[in-house]
């Protein structure tokens, strides 16, 4: 199966450029924006107890040396600035190293012909019709992400999405969006997501996982126009059912053997995420001893494995930079003591004297914040013991707080390119995120105005 045509990259700022603009964009901003700080217990922000902090702002701070562990208030240098890169590679080493192994995983499966085998399999299934299938899975994979918190376990299915829209002529990058719409459509509502709930909801008072119900009826909402916009674009790309041609012919034993032992596989991942709570280290090295597993029963001798193995990984290896410049922007914001500073801006926004305008506030600030804290769980601690009292002065409920917070966070993830996730996700697919942008931009923008609506559907009724 020939790649040539499939990444169907367009010329454009390379991603490096854009982050790099973003991370000296927050150098400026330790300049221009006063340090201050909210008190907190444990991760936890205490409401109502930011102060402001003293620094001198002077440009002469460009030059100096900024040492990391220094306690006082002041803005970050270039010399700053450029430390916070390692520091950033530092920090996202366990996503960056379990992105390159799954890179280096599905070398190996592509190499011994598992990939196209697997697909032609799947594609008779459905006797190719390519909207049955494309349905089907991003029902799966939402609800994946809306009652199980899945997101960097579907790393390992991009890949396979992307082969499956190379097998029909169509670009990576709708086998990327058929994955990623429906995972952020499913955390969108989070109808039992445990990642976001089991902190947001407990510091509002709430019981955990309450208000599934009416956040159920929000998840259709999202899925259902995620769904009628990924076959919108399939079908702009002048797809056409008839033009699929499969062959039907039964796998081989070796071919079933493999694929039995990755759908083995990712079960056991999905086990070990939700009841063992693994994180980036325990996965890679799951990742590796799959990947020794994989290549054992491939066929293929030790130096073709290990050499698949690397092309695989040199295919992902943007990501490793991608990650650690994104981390590096919370890093310089940190540094500068400057973050917390914005939240509270942010915040100032929210109105308290109407609950309809108080709810959309409480999103459109959602939307800003999570640029700078992409991380669900992180954002949840910072803002929800802030917006909690802000919400009871302006009559908005807990329960249309925390979807306040939800449909904020989500939408943003879509699109930030300082998500860790979000360029893991288009490292594995071979997309870039310029590339990206313009395609998912009209959902974000749809997705958006319904966020509102249903936002003042649930202040309505009271939610």
């Amino acid at each position: 199966m020939s790649e040539k045509n499939y990444s169907n990259e367009k010329k454009g700022l390379n991603p490096i450029i854009i982050l790099l603009g973003i991370l000296f964009l927050a150098t400026l901003l330790t300049y221009i924006v006063d340090s201050g700080v909210y008190e907190r217990d444990g991760n936890m922000v205490v409401a109502n107890s930011y102060n402001i902090i003293d620094k001198d702002k002077s440009l002469s701070n460009l030059f100096n040396y900024q040492d990391a562990d220094l306690v006082k208030a002041e803005p970050v240098s270039i010399i700053g600035t450029f430390m916070a890169i390692p520091s950033g590679l530092e920090q996202g080493s366990g996503l960056i190293f379990m992105v390159l192994i799954i890179g280096g995983m599905f070398g190996i499966l592509t190499k011994a012909g598992t990939i196209d085998a697997g697909l032609e399999r799947l594609l008779s299934l459905v006797q190719g019709n390519i909207y049955v299938l494309v349905i089907l899975l991003m029902i799966v994979f939402s609800a994946g992400s809306t009652f199980l918190g899945l997101a960097s376990e579907y790393l390992l299915i991009i890949p396979l999405m992307v082969g499956m829209a190379n097998r029909l002529g169509l670009p990576n990058i709708i086998g990327f969006a058929i994955v990623c719409v429906a995972v952020k459509a499913g955390y969108l509502s989070s109808v039992t997501n445990p990642l976001p709930l089991t902190i947001a909801q407990p510091l509002l008072g709430l019981q955990i996982f309450s208000g599934a119900g009416v956040r159920f009826l929000f998840y259709l909402a999202f899925l259902a126009v995620g769904i009628g916009f990924v076959l919108f674009m399939i079908k702009r790309q002048g797809f056409k059912n008839e033009q699929v041609h499969f062959h039907s012919e039964k796998l081989s034993t070796r071919h079933v053997i493999i694929l039995l032992t990755l759908t083995s596989g990712i079960a056991l991942l999905v086990y070990a995420s939700t009841q063992w709570y693994w994180k980036h280290h325990a996965l890679s090295a799951y990742y590796i001893a799959l990947s020794m597993v994989l290549a054992a029963i491939s066929g293929l001798s030790a130096n073709q494995a290990a050499q698949a193995f690397v092309d695989g990984m040199k295919k992902v290896l943007l990501a490793s930079i991608l990650i650690g410049v994104a981390t590096a922007v919370a890093v310089v914001l940190k540094q500068g003591m400057v973050l917390d500073s914005i939240v509270h801006f942010l915040m100032s926004f929210i109105g308290e004297g109407n609950a309809y305008f108080a709810a959309t506030g409480m999103f459109v600030s959602q939307l800003m914040l999570d640029f700078l804290i992409p991380s669900t769980s992180g954002q949840a601690a910072v803002s929800m013991p802030i917006l909690g009292p802000i919400g009871n002065l302006a009559g908005v409920s807990e329960q249309t707080t925390i979807v306040a917070f939800l449909f904020g966070n989500g939408i943003t993830n879509i699109l930030t390119p300082t998500s860790g996730t979000l360029l893991a996700y288009l490292a594995t697919a071979r997309v870039g995120w310029g590339e990206w942008a313009k395609f998912i931009f009209p959902l974000w923008l749809i997705y958006i105005v319904l966020a509102i609506v249903l936002l003042q559907v649930s202040v309505f009724i009271n939610f």
